[in-house]
């Protein structure tokens, strides 16, 4: 049975562990949480333990081979090897179907007839969370920016922290790590915050998600429904996503700080921005500054002239919104957002000062 947050199994796993954690040193505590996260995943699937394993197992040695190297082509060549493995398992399970599929409709259109196949793999849960932890860790071991972890507990736990381990945030090595291999310390304060997260995730979820799902669902599934039914359903979806989503990192922020653990903020009222770049830096914040250290800097950012500087928007976008699912409808989605932010842009660098003045006509704080 899988332990999902806002069940009642879930409450009595983690009260279990969070009663013997209490009770145990340092080591012990991290041993206690590696097992926990392990029970936590495997509750899903057992099978799924066998790729986090992998994964787990290469970027470890990875990390500390890419230190131990004299040369920079050594250095490069492995962090590909580490890339290229984290990309290959979460390409094959993820989008393996996808691209086949679409590979058969294209040719299709050309009058071609060639007959696919579809693998019956079951997507893991959490695989895109935790394949872009581990990618983050070699590249900051490459960029010379993290030291890679000693102990391969610790790398494990950092890989498979249940709190994130399946809604995220996703953590960086930077900041979880060190974490994971220094004593934590409780507080009054944490424990009063970390309850309060919970509370206030739970509500996010159970009541607001939970609730304006029984208004979505019907009218997406299709039916007999008139215009304002579906605006309705329309804007009661952008406020179900988000309690589902902010509910979920609220309440993993909650557990880490009852142990002593920080982890960095997802969502800070996204929608109150005043345009779309605000809201990229308010929404999904660990997946956005990922995409932005790790895909959209490297592309060249907006150091290259005008032209790239959206080409690279425009790609590190698409990619966003295929992370999110593997559907031509959410590289639609992402090629809209890239867009917006395209024409943000674009106002803002020839029309500024009218553009300023919207802005501040519409600002609401």
């Amino acid at each position: 049975m899988a332990l999902f947050f806002n069940t009642s199994e879930f409450f009595l796993f983690f009260s279990v562990v969070y009663l013997l954690y209490l009770c145990l040193s340092h080591r012990w505590q991290n041993y206690l949480l590696l097992a926990a996260s392990y029970i936590f995943y495997g509750s899903w699937d057992w099978r799924f333990l066998s790729l986090i394993w992998l994964s787990t197992g290469i970027d470890y040695v990875i990390g500390l081979k890419i230190d131990q190297a004299k040369t920079p082509r050594r250095r490069k060549i492995l962090l590909w090897v580490s890339m290229g493995s984290s990309l290959l398992i979460l390409g094959f399970f993820k989008y393996f179907n996808f691209f086949n599929d679409s590979l058969v409709e294209l040719v299709s259109v050309f009058g071609w007839q060639v007959e696919g196949f579809t693998l019956h793999v079951i997507l893991p849960v959490g695989i895109s969370f935790y394949t872009f932890q581990t990618m983050s860790y070699t590249i900051d071991i490459y960029r010379r920016q993290l030291k890679p972890a000693r102990k391969l507990t610790d790398f494990a736990l950092f890989v498979a922290f249940f709190p994130q381990l399946v809604a995220g945030p996703i953590e960086r090595a930077t900041s979880l790590l060190p974490q994971v291999m220094r004593p934590r310390r409780l507080s009054d304060q944490k424990v009063f915050e970390g309850m309060y997260l919970i509370g206030w995730g739970l509500f996010k979820k159970v009541i607001v998600a939970d609730s304006l799902a029984t208004l979505v669902e019907p009218v997406f599934a299709g039916g007999p429904y008139n215009g304002p039914q579906v605006w309705l359903a329309l804007y009661a979806f952008a406020w179900q996503i988000y309690g589902d989503f902010s509910g979920y990192t609220d309440i993993a922020r909650g557990l880490a700080k009852l142990m002593g653990f920080e982890l960095m903020l997802n969502f800070n009222l996204p929608y109150f921005s005043r345009n779309a770049r605000e809201f990229w830096q308010r929404w999904h914040i660990s997946l956005s500054t990922w995409l932005k250290d790790y895909l959209y800097i490297p592309l060249g950012g907006n150091r290259h002239g005008w032209g790239k500087t959206q080409r690279n928007l425009m790609i590190t976008m698409l990619l966003g919104g295929l992370w999110h699912g593997a559907a031509w409808t959410f590289v639609v989605w992402g090629g809209y957002q890239g867009l917006l932010l395209i024409v943000h842009r674009a106002m803002e660098r020839f029309w500024p000062q009218a553009w300023g003045e919207t802005l501040n006509r519409y600002r609401v704080w």
